[in-house]
């Protein structure tokens, strides 16, 4: 089963504002899909994410 989290949880994971990660989906920076009508991240996925950032600050 997938971990999703939801726009106040990865929020609150990332310990940024809401409107950042909304920025983010805007910009394509992160992914995340709808369902519901409430967009969900897969921790995962934003995990690799992070840790891709990292690789990139790192060059």
């Amino acid at each position: 089963m997938r971990n999703l989290l939801d726009v106040d949880d990865l929020a609150k994971y990332l310990k940024l504002q809401k409107q950042t990660i909304y920025n983010w989906l805007n910009q394509r920076k992160i992914s995340g899909m709808k369902i519901g009508g409430v967009w969900r991240f897969d921790k995962n996925e934003i995990d690799r994410w992070l840790k891709s950032q990292a690789r990139k600050a790192k060059q």
